[in-house]
Formats: C-alpha cells, structure tokens, sequence
C-alpha cells in the first residue's frame, strides 16, 4: 500500500473514532459536490469544515441563488463584518427562498451597510468595562473574558462585529496572562464566562490552558462556555473535547441558538455528547425581525431545545449594533412572545426576556406587568389568561 492510500486510511479511522460518521443527506451531498475531492470523512473533520468555509460570492452563488441585495452586502460586507459560512451550515440554507431564516442570518445583505443614529460600535460598551485586553468586569462578582476573535460563522447581527473576523486585536495565548493576573488580583471575582469571538474555534490544547488556569484560582467558583459551534459546526463536537472538559467538571455551556431549522440530527448529536458528560447546557436566543419574532416560531425552538436537553435561558433584544435596523424588532413584540408563552407552555421552556442595556448598563429583565394594583398589604393580580386574584401579605 502506498504511502496515500496509507494517510487516508489513518485519517478516516481517526475520524470515525472521533466522530462517528453519519450518512449525509440530500442536502448536505449538494453543498459537499462544490468542493473537489472532498469525502463524508472531511465533511466529520471539524478542521475541514473551519479550512473551506465560503467566504467569496464565487462559492456561494454557486450554491444558492442569491438577490441583488445579498450581492451588494457580499461586496460591501468587508467594510462592517466578512462573511465566513461553514459548508455544513451552508447545507441547512434554502437555495430558493431569500427568506431562509438560516440565510439570513449568515449572508450580508446591503441593509447592513446602512446606519441610524441610535446605532453604535459597542452597544454594550465593553470597551469601557475592559480593565486589561480581552476582558470585560461589568458586574460585582463575574467577568467576560473574550480569549478570540474568530467564529465559525459571523451572525449578521453580531454584538462584537466591531471585533471579530478583523485579526487585529491580537487576542492569544500571549495576551491571556495580563486576565489572569486581573482575575487572581480580585477575590470578588467567582464566575468567569470564556467567550470571543467563539472559544470552541480553539484547539482542546489552548483551550485547555485556559480553562485548568481558571480552575486553578481559588475563588473562581463558576466556569461558563458561551459558543455557537454546537449550532453552526456541530462535527467540533468530538469525544476528545468533551473528555478535556469533563476532567473540569462543572463546566456550563450557553449555546446560541435562533430558530428550530438549526436544530439537526448532528446538533442533537453534539448536545447529547456534552450532556452525557455532565455539562450543563442553557441556550441563548437573539429576537430577530422576519427570522424568529412570533409566538410559534419561539415556543417551537424552545420546545425542541428542551427536547436535546437544552434549557431556554435568555431571549435578547436585538443589540443596535450598526447597521442592525433590518434585524431589531420594537421591544412590545418580545413582550407579547412572552405573554402568549408563559403560562401556555411548561416553564422550563420559559426562558428571560432582556436588554442588554445600551452604555453598559447590562441585562435588564423585560416582562408583562402581572401586578395590577397594590394597596397596603392586598396585591392584585393577574394570571396568563387573564384572571384576577388577590394575595395578602403576612400582618
């Protein structure tokens, strides 16, 4: 046997021990034909997918077809946020329908590149918060510490647009040292949330030294993984990183999901590896106008997150990133999703309804006012179907 044919039968035996292979479908075939010599054991290769993401209207009209509007925000997107889409995520795009709730997430469109004047860079103002490079300390006892600016696919209404894709703040093994020290100077400090860019885009090694320094300090109590990969990348998802993670117990896991089409057979795949190794997961979903902003739409996605073990946390508004007016829906429609889900389904797919303050006045809870009236001690109130009932404090 020659040395090739060697090589190839080492990397699909690594492969499918890592990842065991799924047949692809229909779809998936589709996207994979684009890219010359590739097999179903590169589809399973993580690196494979990260190495041929489309990045270039070239590709991509090949695959789907794409609306002037999209071509013109292909074009301009390198001014705001370059596009880079996974093969693998590219397959779960409607080649016919502009209004593929994937699609649009993933392909610049030319309203981005227009701006309103309530719109900013760092809606957050993380930039003001960050003590040392790479880390954010907004709230009294827990800390953001973003260790890359790298993604597998650039959501289109990205609150840190102003930083990933970019290569230009130098976020590496190098810079991490100043975060830590931060962190070990201030005892206050007992929940830190690794995030980026996304931190799964790292290999186990380097995210390993990240998460065993943590660890390491005392007063770190609480370790989370904010990331998008299970979505967007779900084959990075292998029994190698899960192993890493689990020897780190607890380790939980925010996942950002947007809407039920995500939610694959290779996605429920890579949730039950991370919850059969004991890792909490919670999931995070951003309320995007025309993608996700009806009550159907929602209660379907948590329903099928809960499904996957997956726990609905947090619906944001949509950040005024720049850029964003296409993306924001008014605050009332968030609200009304959440009257017609509170009460009409089981709470655990209830998750909270915030705004991440613009300025930097962090998450702020938004809600239905269920409290009708107070007098004294008499609170009045009103249950999800209207009802009134009256609760009388201890005299």
């Amino acid at each position: 046997m020659n040395s090739i044919e060697t090589v190839r039968k080492e990397i699909k035996a690594a492969v499918t021990e890592v990842h065991p292979p799924v047949k692809l479908t229909a779809k998936e075939n589709r996207v994979i034909n684009f890219f010359k010599d590739a097999t179903p054991f590169d589809w399973e290769d993580w690196r494979w997918q990260l190495r041929y993401r489309i990045t270039t209207k070239d590709i991509l009209e090949k695959i789907i077809n794409l609306t002037p509007a999209e071509e013109k925000g292909i074009e301009g997107c390198g001014n705001k946020l370059t596009m880079s889409i996974p093969p693998y995520f590219a397959s779960l795009i409607d080649p016919d329908n502009p209004n593929c709730p994937i699609r649009r997430q993933c392909i610049p469109q030319q309203y981005e590149l227009e701006t309103s004047s309530e719109e900013m860079v760092d809606p957050c103002a993380e930039e003001k918060h960050s003590p040392v490079h790479g880390l954010v300390h907004r709230y009294p006892d827990r800390v953001l510490f973003l260790v890359n600016e790298m993604c597998a696919m650039y959501c289109r209404y990205c609150t840190r647009s102003r930083m990933v894709g970019d290569g230009h703040r130098t976020l590496s093994t190098h810079t991490y040292e100043a975060a830590f020290e931060y962190i070990r100077a201030h005892k206050e400090i007992r929940d830190v949330l690794i995030s980026g860019g996304d931190p799964l885009t790292l290999s186990d090694r380097v995210l390993e030294h990240i998460i065993k320094t943590l660890k390491s300090i005392p007063h770190v109590e609480f370790v989370r993984i904010g990331t998008r990969i299970p979505v967007t990348l779900p084959q990075r998802i292998t029994f190698d990183l899960v192993n890493m993670l689990k020897k780190y117990s607890p380790i939980w896991m925010s996942i950002h999901f947007t809407h039920p089409k995500e939610i694959t057979k290779r996605v429920k795949f890579a949730c039950d590896l991370l919850a059969d190794s004991g890792i909490p997961l919670g999931s995070q979903t951003v309320l995007l106008k025309g993608l996700n902003d009806n009550a159907a739409t929602m209660k379907k996605l948590m329903h099928e997150l809960l499904k996957i073990r997956v726990r609905p946390y947090y619906i944001y508004q949509c950040d005024p990133i720049l850029g964003s007016k296409h993306f924001r829906t008014p605050v009332s429609v968030g609200i009304e999703i959440m009257e017609k889900l509170r009460g009409h389904t089981t709470g655990y797919a209830v998750p909270t309804l915030v705004i991440d303050a613009p300025g930097g006045g962090g998450k702020i809870p938004i809600g239905s006012q269920y409290i009708i009236s107070h007098e004294e001690n008499r609170y009045t109130l009103r249950n999800y179907a209207g009802g009134q009932f009256v609760y009388h404090d201890p005299v």
